[in-house]
């Protein structure tokens, strides 16, 4: 009887002790961490560059969600989402905000 999982070279019929070779490969979430960073940078310039209250919740959530991506992904894929809505929100209130400022005439001197 052969074993199917008997090293090259061994004697016929000996088996390898438990944990022998390479353990079977988990479940990879790159794509959920990829997409945490890229959440988390662009909150961080948003906040910096454009004065976008909403990124730095929306950089807290992308922060949270990428320290849970190997642990609870459904919770950091939620968190991601919070993320993403959180920073084009803000976008939508800063550009409601300059074209209201432009039709009400702040920007002429």
């Amino acid at each position: 009887m052969s074993y199917p999982n008997q090293p090259y070279g061994a004697p016929y019929g000996d088996r390898p002790p438990p944990g022998y070779g390479y353990p079977p490969p988990g479940p990879r979430n790159d794509g959920l961490r990829t997409t945490s960073i890229v959440a988390l940078i662009l909150n961080l310039v948003a906040t910096v560059s454009c004065c976008n209250f909403l990124a730095i919740p929306g950089a807290i959530m992308a922060g949270l969600a990428l320290g849970k991506v190997d642990s609870e992904p459904e919770n950091a894929k939620s968190r991601l989402m919070w993320s993403w809505i959180l920073f084009g929100s803000g976008f939508v209130v800063t550009i409601a905000l300059f074209i209201v400022l432009g039709v009400s005439g702040a920007f002429d001197d």
